[in-house]
């Protein structure tokens, strides 16, 4: 993982990378976008939604 530093222009923001294979990758953008057209969020909403589930279920 990599982490570099972004601002974005109502917060400041940290890019978080992570390196999975190519069909790994595929079938995460498919389900946000899916999710997207489901539910109306934005990319950055189901992102951030995404890392607190992981945190909750390691115990972080």
């Amino acid at each position: 993982m990599q982490a570099s530093e972004t601002t974005d222009s109502s917060s400041q923001l940290v890019e978080l990378r992570l390196q999975v294979s190519p069909d790994l990758y595929r079938a995460f953008q498919r389900c946000v976008w899916m999710r997207i057209n489901e539910t109306g969020q934005t990319q950055l909403e189901i992102m951030e939604e995404f890392v607190l589930r992981f945190l909750k279920e390691h115990g972080c």
